[in-house]
């Protein structure tokens, strides 16, 4: 898979910009707050159709203006595919596929993406909601319907809160919540294992050769297994804060609930591990996305590194861009070349942007 060109209109700060991929590896040179992780956003913004850094997809839109478009060509083996996304103030968004309008579901399966951005160096700092964010959307670039099943949950959560916010609790309808979040929620849970495990083989072995012998391991909150367990589990922790949950007014169980265990030689990374193995860690599970995207898609999917090579050491650089093989088309953010040595720099393509235009 590669993304051939890439035009945004109206984008951030990006007033009109037009960028050719020819080539495997491109770097986007610029100082702080021009525009080049504006670039990567708009390229995760076509596999995802959701951004990295905002809920509100209006703040994509530059200032004074009603729409951004992105149009793009994506390359799968010899097969040319277009794209196109536009949004606007009104939040109407509309999607074309080779210049026929598409649902959102068949224009999210066209591209695939690994973002790696300073951001992603404090998912061991941050919340259990962090660590689940980046669970469900590596997990939705494999396994499609998995957006699906969160969205069904997610309604069923909204409603069943809904019920426990009012003046007067009708226990049979909460009954009815209850056995669809048990039965809903497992569903989840059984995937998030499941991917957990399957990713835990790729990132263990890049993690064992990055820090040169320390086992990480992966684990999940709940220890069931097989999904009429989780479902049975979720029932009984449902009927056990049942109370809590009425007097709390939220629902207190389920995967919204739920986190991940990350281990470094069995000891808990999230509580101990030092700033050098938290990066180790992190950068081994978004090579460990590379390795599963590509294996379960049969494409290699884009690799974009938002400014973080300028967070790691030079072990962990050189590790980085040395694990990167032909086939990944790789779109680099920094803000000068000087990370890099001449040897990577001689198939690159280079840009520069400033104030949100491309300096040629």
């Amino acid at each position: 898979m590669r993304l051939g060109q890439l035009e945004l209109k109206n984008f951030r700060n990006c007033e009109s910009i037009f960028l050719d991929f020819s080539k495997q590896k491109t770097l986007i040179i610029g100082k702080n707050a021009q525009g080049k992780t504006n670039l990567l956003e708009s390229i995760y913004l076509l596999s995802d159709l959701k951004s990295p850094r905002t809920s509100t997809l209006t703040e994509l839109i530059k200032f004074q203006e009603n729409e951004f478009n992105i149009k793009s060509s994506v390359y799968k083996n010899s097969t040319e595919i277009d794209l196109e996304f536009s949004y606007n103030l009104e939040k109407k968004r509309e999607f074309k596929i080779n210049q026929v309008k598409s649902t959102a579901k068949n224009f999210k399966l066209v591209v695939k993406t690994v973002l790696f951005s300073t951001k992603d160096l404090l998912l061991l700092r941050g919340t259990p909601q962090d660590r689940r964010d980046w669970l469900d959307r590596a997990i939705s670039q494999v396994y499609p319907a998995y957006d699906e099943r969160l969205s069904k949950y997610d309604k069923i959560r909204v409603q069943k809160n809904n019920l426990l916010k009012m003046d007067y609790i009708d226990e049979a309808l909460l009954d009815v919540y209850n056995e669809q979040i048990a039965v809903s929620g497992a569903n989840i849970i059984f995937l998030r294992k499941k991917f957990l495990k399957e990713i835990e083989k790729f990132a263990s072995q890049k993690h064992k050769i990055i820090s040169n012998s320390e086992n990480l391991e992966l684990n999940y909150t709940c220890a069931e297994s097989e999904i009429e367990d989780i479902s049975n589990f979720l029932k009984q922790e449902l009927q056990n804060r049942r109370a809590e949950e009425i007097a709390r007014r939220q629902s207190c169980v389920g995967p919204h609930r739920d986190d991940i265990e990350l281990k470094i030689n069995g000891i808990d990374a999230v509580k101990f591990a030092s700033q050098g193995q938290q990066r180790t860690l992190v950068l081994a599970l978004k090579l460990g996305e590379l390795e599963i995207i590509k294996e379960k898609t049969g494409f290699a999917p884009i690799l974009l590194l938002d400014d973080v090579l300028a967070e790691l050491d030079e072990t962990r650089q050189n590790y980085l861009l040395k694990s990167i093989d032909s086939s990944i088309q790789t779109i680099i953010t920094s803000v000068d070349t000087l990370l890099f040595e001449d040897e990577f720099l001689k198939d690159v393509k280079i840009y520069t942007i400033e104030n949100g235009k491309i300096k040629y």
